[in-house]
């Protein structure tokens, strides 16, 4: 039986067990790759307990570094894979012996964490360096994501972080539960994009020449909008149906705690 990725979720946010301050937190750079991903096919990062920091390459060949970090358990217990699909390249951060990860995510077979060791609260710090036309996705669940050196689309998900995300490309989606959304893109693509929260707010820088039909809601917070905007039914401070510029692609802003605002680079 193949449990989904909600009993992974479960079981990564249970990893993160609290650790007595006194306790020295170590280190260990664990895992290093280097090699060539091709402009326009994909990395994918995963990680399930750490953050992910992509920086731009000087170079065209894609670096990987994985840090682990622990006050307890055995760090030997999460080990880090690459393997390759055609010309993409997965990279995963994994912390039992039945799961396994592609570029759909993680699977775990049998009663996955539920007969882990969940006092083990290693975590892992990936730093990607990437090089130019190679697109990206990163994920974690206990997690917050930088990526500050994309030049072509990326998706950024995690659960319990923020997410701050440019590319001089495009385009770029992201989504948390906990956390803020800073979003930057040159280019939209073609197709729809979504961004969303729970808790925290949501920020998307976008070129000026936009069209699209958005939809923009918020419970606890405000909505703004650099772009002139055709509303749609009623007038609700909290949430907006709008058509700018000609209309077309939808893009999407969802969030409970938090503001929304959508910005003109």
């Amino acid at each position: 039986m193949i449990t989904s990725l909600k009993f992974v979720v479960a079981g990564a946010l249970a990893i993160v067990a609290t650790a007595s301050d006194a306790q020295e937190r170590r280190s260990d750079r664990a895992f290093t790759w280097e090699g060539n991903v091709p402009a326009g096919r994909w990395l994918y990062v995963r990680n399930l307990n750490g953050p992910i920091r992509v920086e731009r390459g000087s170079g065209n060949r894609v670096e990987v570094v994985g840090t682990k970090r622990w006050r307890r358990g055995n760090p030997d217990d999460v080990r880090i894979e690459m393997k390759k699909s055609g010309d993409d390249v997965i990279i995963c951060a994994i912390w039992r012996e039945n799961t396994r990860c592609d570029e759909e995510g993680y699977r775990t077979r049998g009663d996955g964490w539920r007969n882990g060791n969940r006092n083990n609260d290693t975590s892992v710090e990936f730093v990607v360096q990437l090089p130019e036309g190679v697109k990206l996705v990163a994920s974690s669940v206990n997690g917050e994501l930088d990526i500050r050196g994309a030049t072509a689309e990326v998706e950024a998900n995690t659960v319990n972080g923020s997410i701050d995300a440019s590319s001089s490309g495009g385009p770029v989606k992201a989504s948390t539960v906990n956390g803020s959304i800073v979003v930057k893109m040159a280019e939209l693509g073609r197709g729809d994009l979504d961004f969303s929260t729970v808790n925290g707010s949501i920020e998307v820088w976008v070129p000026g020449s936009l069209n699209a039909d958005v939809d923009m809601r918020t419970v606890n917070g405000r909505v703004d909008s650099d772009f002139a905007m055709t509303l749609s039914g009623r007038i609700n401070p909290r949430h907006i149906r709008a058509k700018i510029g000609d209309g077309g692609r939808r893009i999407s802003f969802s969030t409970v705690n938090g503001s929304v605002e959508l910005r003109k680079q």
